[in-house]
């Protein structure tokens, strides 16, 4: 019988990185406690990036989102069926101070137009994309590029269908722009949208926050 004891995959890149002393891991949380980030939109895409975040150690958000939670939201985002019809973003505050009652949450429940994001964002630490519609995620991608532009912005294109989760990277595209998904996959063209790969985009939304904000610029 083969020995696949050893089996490592074709062509991979290397992308470990060092092992920290057991102190550092207290330090680096130690450090998102001091953070903030501001993420517009708490569908499948912000409600389990505000999860993973509050987990990891950063306890002060902005949540923004105009939307009610419908029971057609349960089969990828972060509610439950006890939150139907409340405010997505009081719901998800209710479920955050669950996991961690230090969290300190300013709710926005508005619409997000380009008189009202950078009022929103300002002041957040890194500012997190995770809108539903086009026409609302170039507006504030070329907002908060004109507007914030010190301001890291993170943002998602391409999570949709049943496609291969390996396709989903985090891209940077400018100096304080990134980009996660596989660039294609897009709910418009018929595409279902399925826990798994909306959760693997969140994740990579989620931890190229934490490199950012840890002072890691690259993906």
């Amino acid at each position: 019988m083969p020995d696949y004891s050893d089996l490592r995959p074709h062509d991979r890149p290397d992308v470990r990185v060092p092992v920290p002393p057991v102190e550092l891991d207290a330090e680096l949380r130690a450090r998102l406690r001091e953070c903030s980030a501001c993420i517009l939109g708490v569908g499948g895409l912000g409600s389990n990036i505000a999860a993973m975040l509050l987990r990891s150690g950063l306890l002060t958000m902005t949540l923004v989102d105009f939307d009610r939670v419908d029971p057609g939201n349960l089969n990828r985002q972060l509610f439950f069926r006890d939150q139907i019809g409340m405010l997505k973003t009081e719901a998800l505050a209710a479920t955050l101070m669950r996991i961690d009652p230090d969290v300190s949450l300013t709710l926005v429940s508005e619409t997000l137009t380009a008189d009202n994001v950078v009022r929103i964002a300002q002041g957040a630490d890194v500012i997190i994309e995770a809108v539903d519609r086009a026409d609302t995620k170039a507006m504030i991608i070329n907002t908060v590029l004109r507007d914030l532009p010190d301001t890291p912005l993170v943002t998602a294109s391409g999570l949709a269908g049943y496609g291969s989760a390996n396709a989903i990277v985090t891209e940077r595209f400018a100096e304080r722009l990134f980009v996660v998904g596989d660039l294609t996959s897009d709910v418009r063209e018929g595409h279902p949208l399925f826990a798994s790969r909306v959760m693997v985009a969140a994740a990579h939304q989620a931890h190229a926050v934490i490199r950012l904000l840890l002072g890691f610029p690259d993906p």
